[in-house]
């Protein structure tokens, strides 16, 4: 489907809606397109402001020189980078754009004294590419403004960057180089269909490991030459394979990578160039391991792992291949790692259920932790929030004879006695993973509206092993929600929670799996919230951008496959939207490459067509959810409105 038709189509759609459901106002404030939403009252806005007011802050790197790091937060509507040059130091602005900046990469060559950075328009994710003079406090955009680009390395020289591009065909990510002198001139090194990105260099700038995505099931490693061009497969293999990271040793014999390799879960593992044989370093260790960072000079590798949902991170002496826990570090999320220049310090974001994210150093001489930013949390008092729970509940098939047992995290209200209403968050991915950290959102469903909230893991979540991944593919796809019915049953169970008041709410593919509640237990929902959801699994394979789609049919199946394409129709919630009779909210952003606007707008026509309750919310400048603030607080003062009116009464 061309732009011009998608266009045409979605105004078509507004139209149908429009004349379906004339009793409904279809109003217009800012950029949101608002439809039965009351209007949002001081005393909604004014329990929420503190809890809307909480910011994080992330890890963009150090600073070559030494004095200091960037970093990004939120002082206005959207996330900016910011200087900070001790720990506890102010945070010095230095972007101001109204879309939010991601994906900075620092210039390794401090006399450049500069760094890229990636920014989009309206949440379309065509991310363009700027470099940003900290000299002048100036930055151009360097990429063609149309199409899609992203993942940046820098060669450990400075002098030059590679980054993908869709400007080939629109639909393959192809692999570019460019100068530091003439960085709006980069050219392909490598032109291949699929999804293909170069995630490191080797000590000489010689050569980059190249990855070739698949699926979250399979993915390949290459070693280019960057001369030649010659690509060379890292530990070829009859297997399907699933990579993670992977980055060159110090000296150019070898590569670090993690992968699924013979195993459940993703190890840590040593390649070695010249024999082409692989070393397992992390086999008394039961989980993914995921992010990993090597120090300046090879000797340390820190890394992580994804123990049942909870962030650990190791450092690893690369001489002996020892590793232990990193002590001190609160329990929750860590990610971002990054060693300092000097080779003293690794940097890191820590997220948990008290902060909402913030940076901390690792002197590696001492093992001492220091904090570095104190990000604000609206004046509450974090130490009263709810704590996480890890649970597991029976589902209904098998395991080696004994009931599967699905994961889930569950927060209860504190101080408060039930039974409590419960809301049902479904992650989207779906091979993403709920896991435990910081959400004021959370907290105030929790602490000001009496709600207890329940992450579940369903089977195809990340985390579990291969084999739980991929227990949801293709025509295992209700298969899924068969784990909601379970946990509805589980509820039941509970004398603290009320299985007569459940809310399900979830966004992406987590928006389908409310859909997919709301029609296979509509007698047991009492409400419903679909952000971004797919509705239709044709109409979304068909409409998805075309650099997505083959990414999605390995997930879902290929809806030009007769066979496949009808079990799809006959699973998608705008087939049996008759089924669904319980009061909808559903939430979408115009510019959604992932799941377009037609999604939303299909479901909401066939909905209200069957005489349905629904409220609609569309945002105009926003994509694949929202990322303005603005956009955000509106979105969440209605959603406690809906709980209000259809969830607590």
């Amino acid at each position: 489907m061309t732009r011009k038709t998608m266009v045409l189509f979605l105004v078509l759609l507004f139209t149908a809606v429009t004349q379906i459901s004339a009793q409904v106002e279809r109003r217009e404030e800012g950029n949101l397109v608002i439809e039965n939403i009351p209007d949002i009252p001081e005393s909604v806005i004014d329990r929420m402001i503190q809890y809307r007011n909480a910011r994080s802050a992330g890890f963009r790197g150090w600073l070559p020189s030494g004095e200091g790091m960037l970093m990004s937060t939120r002082f206005g509507e959207t996330s900016q980078i910011h200087i900070i040059k001790k720990p506890g130091g102010a945070r010095t602005q230095i972007t101001f754009f109204n879309e939010p900046v991601s994906s900075t990469a620092l210039c390794p060559d401090k006399s450049k004294n500069g760094f890229l950075f990636m920014k989009d328009v309206g949440g379309s994710e065509f991310y363009q590419i700027f470099w940003f003079d900290m000299e002048n406090g100036t930055s151009k955009m360097i990429t063609d403004g149309k199409s899609r680009f992203g993942i940046l390395n820098w060669s450990n020289k400075g002098d030059k960057f590679t980054y993908y591009s869709t400007q080939r065909n629109g639909r393959d990510w192809d692999v570019y180089l460019a100068s530091i002198d003439d960085p709006e001139k980069g050219k392909p090194v490598l032109e291949k269909s699929g999804v293909w990105a170069a995630v490191d260099w080797s000590p000489d700038d010689s050569k980059l490991i190249i990855m070739n995505y698949v699926s979250a099931n399979e993915s390949y490693y290459h070693i280019l030459d960057v001369e030649s061009g010659k690509l060379e497969q890292i530990n070829p293999s009859d297997e399907k394979i699933a990579y993670g990271s992977a980055i060159f040793d110090k000296n150019g014999n070898g590569v670090y990578l993690t992968s699924d390799e013979g195993t459940e879960f993703s190890h840590l593992r040593y390649y070695y160039l010249k024999s082409k044989k692989t070393t397992v370093l992390t086999k008394d260790i039961p989980w993914d391991i995921g992010d990993m960072e090597l120090s300046k000079d090879g000797s340390k590798l820190a890394f992580t792992a994804n123990e049942d949902g909870v962030g650990t991170m190791y450092m690893m002496d690369t001489k002996s291949g020892k590793y232990e826990k990193v002590k001190g570090i609160p329990v929750g999320q860590v990610y971002s790692l990054d060693f300092s220049h000097d080779g003293k310090h690794l940097g890191f974001v820590n997220n948990n259920h008290k902060t909402p994210g913030d940076i901390y150093s690792l002197e590696l001489g001492t093992g001492k932790l220091t904090r570095w930013t104190y990000s604000e949390v609206g004046g509450l008092n974090t130490e009263e929030f709810s704590a996480t729970e890890l649970i597991h509940y029976k589902t209904f098939d098998n395991v080696d004879g004994k009931k599967r047992e699905i994961p889930a995290f569950i927060t209860r209200p504190k101080n408060k006695k039930g039974p409590f209403p419960v809301v049902i968050d479904i992650h989207g991915g779906p091979e993403a993973q709920a896991q435990p950290g910081f959400s004021s959102t959370l907290q105030f469903w929790a602490n000001e509206l009496g709600i207890a909230v329940i992450e579940p893991n369903v089977r195809g979540s990340s985390g579990y092993g291969k084999s739980y991944l991929q227990l949801d593919n293709g025509f295992k796809r209700e298969e899924s929600v068969k784990d909601i019915g379970a946990l509805l049953d589980w509820i039941e169970e509970q004398p603290d929670l009320d299985a007569s008041s459940v809310c399900v709410f979830g966004g992406s593919y987590g928006g389908y799996m409310v859909l997919a509640s709301m029609v296979n237990y509509n007698d047991r929902i009492k409400c419903g919230v679909d952000i971004v959801g797919i509705s239709n699994f044709v109409t979304f394979l068909e409409n998805t951008k075309p650099y997505r789609q083959d990414l999605r049919r390995v997930e879902y199946g290929d809806e030009r496959d007769p066979d496949m394409r009808e079990f799809q129709m006959k699973i998608s919630p705008t087939t049996n939207a008759h089924k669904i009779t319980k009061p909808l909210f559903i939430v979408q952003g115009l510019n959604d490459p992932r799941v377009p606007a037609s999604e939303a707008e299909q479901i909401l026509a066939k909905v209200r067509d069957n005489g349905g309750e629904a409220w609609y919310l569309l945002a105009k400048d926003e994509g694949h959810g929202f990322r303005k603030k603005q956009n955000r607080d509106y979105f969440s003062y209605s959603v406690v409105m809906f709980f209000e009116e259809y969830l607590l009464k």
